[in-house]
Parts: structure tokens; C-alpha cells; sequence
């Protein structure tokens, strides 16, 4: 992997995570139950996201 490449996957995976707390604030503010369900598994799936770009590394 190139120095350049390190760099894609970094910044995806910064987005990621950004992705995710962006999720948990959201869920802290909503009432309805469908839509915490709705962006948790938005959260879910960002996870899962991170995840295999972290398993690049």
C-alpha cells in the first residue's frame, strides 16, 4: 500500500467515524422509536464500514 493509498483509507475512515457520532447525537434527540431504529442500523451499517476499511490497514 502506498503512502498515497494510506491516505484514502485514513480519511475514510475519519469519515466513518464522523458517520457514527453524527448517529449517536441524532438517536440522543429523536422520540420516535422507529426512527432511533432507523439510524441505529444507519449506525450499524457506518460500523461495519469502518470496520473492513480499518481491516485494511
Amino acid at each position: 500500500m502506498t503512502s498515497k493509498d494510506l491516505l484514502y483509507v485514513e480519511d475514510a475512515l475519519g469519515h466513518e467515524k464522523y458517520f457514527k457520532s453524527q448517529c449517536k447525537d441524532v438517536i440522543s434527540k429523536l422520540e420516535d422509536s422507529e426512527l432511533i431504529n432507523c439510524v441505529n442500523d444507519l449506525s450499524s451499517k457506518h460500523d461495519q464500514i469502518f470496520k473492513s476499511f480499518y481491516g485494511l490497514l
